[in-house]
């Protein structure tokens, strides 16, 4: 099938976790001149809106649908068994790649995936849910929610590589993923010119970890130095210069506990400008690359008829907490980080060997003039920055536009403007009606109307509705009785930033958008509610390996992502590698993880080693005795008590023992398993990938019975991850 006449290239640039006032166009003072460029070509949306998380927002772009509607009611991270929340996009919600490529496009995704169980990102799939299997020609990037941007956790197409770069080598995922949708361009070009083609970049900035070159990082503590609460002020100025939000805006009070910058001590202050810097340097780094993509367009001459769209999928994250995080991995295995560890590590933030993530402070910054974050129904989590430009098909240049819009919209938005009807079917499979609806008028005229029906949002608990210019939002406290949440109700229209409650001066009205919520809801399967943080994901942990207690690796296996691997946490287990040992021979036996977190069982200087490692802190056990040469069984065996005790093994005599209070609690990594090599960032004391020179036949995994996973623990350390 041919594309209709005249149809543009798309490309949809995707950031994560950038909230409403970050792009320098929307008053930031982070450099984004690319961006900036853009914006000055087209249009700066106002009224856009997304979900709350990524995983949900993504599904709601690609689908044109509401994300409970297509089973992605929370996060590709767990399956709770309800229609709604099976964290995996239905069939029968086709997405805009599938629907482009039927109609003649040729359809390339770069970057985060996170729209399929992470349990089935396996070698074994199934890869109905990779981007492959939804209509992608091509896919280069991540399938997780985050990765290291140093030594990122890479697939091409459906098979998992390595990274074609070294952190000392000047490589950065950002940099990749802008050569690979050049070359995916590049190579469309070459053998289809008159094709239009598709080009959905995802990128990783700015999730945490917060990385990027240090150069650009510390170039901004000059720029943040007079914290958060100056930083908000500024930019609600410069919001109000550029037309961004109305005249009479109003700053909201801080978010709930997030204190006043000059309350913290010099230290924490200079910790946390360095935590911000970061951030920002990673999202300076993003606008720098995506200059060459651009570039690269207009040298070859299709960029004038390529719609770019620019847009974030959720608000700024809450998940640094009140203090931030040099390294996240060690407090959510109980290995804190006091302010002056944060201080004697400050310049190791937003390197190969952090995981850093600011404080609330900077995230309410962030999201300036918007309340509350990501994961929240509040317009600091679901209010998003959406440029859109496009030479040949908008005239305007430079102006805004205030209609509300959602994620769901989308989809619907893009195939309005290039012409094509959604198909009844796709791969045999009657389809779900479109829920979202075109804004595509509002492209040439500034008054065109706002979205009609009404739109409900839903995370954790929290809730919202938006209808003709009234927002019902009620923010859910965990474990509280769903019929004691509080509502309010504002006036979005003459209240953009949230900070005029009218629920006891309305409640008839409040009542009619509650009551029409809860229509909603049902319809889009978003019933029944489910506040159960810690539990879903516990739960979930428990399910997807069901009951199995052994995993045999042997020589020769491709990487192995976090979520496939053993699951060792909370719990004794035994690892025994068997080898054939020749003098000299040394490297890695398995290693799960990288710098910040993880566990490896290696061999050097004659000696079997087990290296714990839990926020960058590390525990190494070595074997009394060298090692003798010939066919050896080398293992460690892990006792979950009092602490943990690690005990090597060499022919299945014991060979050297150390005692701990650290250990996998709640995570062991959001990196992979490897077999014979430690191919990312290392977890132990050696240079990477450290491949072992012996011949390994197979390393066997076995676990106990004894697992107790504290399921609220578990909870906070994935949400970090999201």
């Amino acid at each position: 099938m041919r594309p209709p006449k005249g149809a543009p290239n798309v490309l949809v640039v995707l950031f994560d976790d950038v909230g409403f006032s970050d792009f320098g166009c929307y008053g930031s003072p982070i450099r984004t001149p690319t961006i900036d460029a853009l914006a000055a070509q087209g249009l700066r949306y106002t009224g856009f809106h997304t979900t709350a998380m990524c995983s949900t927002t993504r599904a709601a772009l690609l689908t044109g649908r509401n994300h409970h509607s297509v089973g992605m009611g929370c996060l590709a991270n767990f399956d709770s068994g309800f229609p709604g929340y099976r964290g995996k996009i239905a069939p029968e919600a086709g997405t805009l790649a599938e629907i482009l490529r039927a109609s003649g496009y040729g359809t390339y995704m770069v970057g985060k995936w996170h729209a399929t169980p992470l349990n089935q990102t396996g070698a074994s799939g199934p890869y109905d849910g990779w981007p492959l299997g939804r209509g992608f020609n091509r896919y280069y990037g991540f399938m997780d929610a985050e990765t290291d941007q140093f030594s990122p956790e890479l697939v091409r197409d459906n098979t998992p590589i390595d990274p074609p770069g070294k952190y000392a080598d000047g490589y950065h995922l950002t940099e990749d993923l802008v050569d690979e949708s050049i070359r995916f361009i590049a190579d469309h070009i070459a053998d289809a010119p008159e094709q239009p083609w598709l080009l959905w970049l995802a990128l990783g900035a700015c999730h945490a970890p917060h990385q990027a070159p240090m150069d650009i990082i510390r170039g901004y503590d000059e720029v943040f130095e007079a914290g958060w609460d100056v930083e908000r002020e500024r930019r609600l100025a410069r919001q109000k210069a550029m037309g961004i939000v109305p005249e009479d805006t109003r700053l909201p009070p801080r978010n709930d506990g997030v204190k006043p910058w000059a309350e913290h001590s010099p230290d924490e202050q200079r910790v946390f400008t360095r935590l911000q810097s970061a951030f920002a340097g990673m999202l300076d780094h993003a606008d720098r690359h995506l200059a060459r993509l651009v570039a690269f367009l207009e040298e070859a001459g299709v960029k004038d008829d390529t719609l770019i769209l620019v847009l974030s999928d959720n608000g700024a994250s809450q998940e640094g907490g009140p203090l931030g995080f040099v390294n996240a991995m060690g407090p959510y295995n109980m290995k804190f980080e006091p302010m002056p560890e944060k201080l004697a590590r400050i310049e190791d933030i937003g390197g190969p060997d952090s995981h850093s993530n600011f404080p609330h402070g900077w995230a309410m910054a962030s999201n300036t003039p918007l309340k509350r974050y990501k994961q929240n129904t509040h317009g600091g989590g679901i209010r998003d920055p959406l440029v859109i430009a496009w030479t040949n098909g908008i005239a305007a240049r430079g102006e805004t536009r205030s209609q509300f819009a959602h994620a769901c919209d989308l989809t619907p938005t893009l195939l309005d403007v290039i012409g094509i009807t959604p198909p009844a079917t796709i791969n045999g499979l009657v389809q779900a009606p479109m829920e979202g609806t075109s804004f595509a008028a509002s492209l040439a005229d500034p008054a065109a109307p706002s979205k009609s029906q009404a739109q409900y949002f839903e995370m954790f608990g929290h809730r919202g509705l938006v209808q003709d210019g009234w927002k019902a939002v009620a923010f859910h406290p965990p474990g509280a009785a769903f019929d004691d949440d509080r509502w309010e109700l504002y006036h979005l229209a003459a209240d953009f930033s949230e900070t005029e409650d009218l629920a006891e001066r309305e409640p008839a009205r409040l009542a009619a958008l509650v009551d029409e919520w809860w229509r909603q809801a049902e319809r889009c399967k978003v019933l029944p509610l489910d506040d159960r943080f810690g539990p879903r994901f516990a739960e979930n942990a428990l399910r997807h390996q069901g009951g199995r207690k052994r995993f045999v690796f042997h020589k020769g296996m491709g990487h192995l992502p976090g979520d496939c691997a053993p699951d060792v946490r909370s719990r004794s287990y035994f690892i025994e590698a068997e080898v054939n040992l020749a003098d000299g021979d040394e490297g890695v036996l398995i290693a799960h993880g990288d710098a910040t977190s993880g566990y490896s069982l290696f061999v050097r200087d004659g000696r079997l080693h087990h290296t714990l490692n839990v926020g960058g802190a590390r525990t190494t056990v070595s074997s009394d005795a060298v090692v003798p040469p010939g066919r050896r069984r080398l293992g460690v065996r892990v006792i979950q008590g009092d602490g943990r005790s690690f005990t090597l093994t060499v022919d299945g005599q014991d060979a050297g023992a150390v005692h701990t209070h650290m250990g996998f609690m709640t995570l062991i990594s959001w990196s992979g398993l490897d077999i014979g090599r430690d191919r990312g960032s290392p977890v132990g004391d050696y240079a990477e990938p450290f491949g072992f020179t012996g011949a390994l036949k197979t390393v066997t995994v076995t676990m106990d019975a004894d697992q107790a996973l504290d399921g609220e623990a578990v909870g906070a350390a994935e949400m970090a991850r999201e």
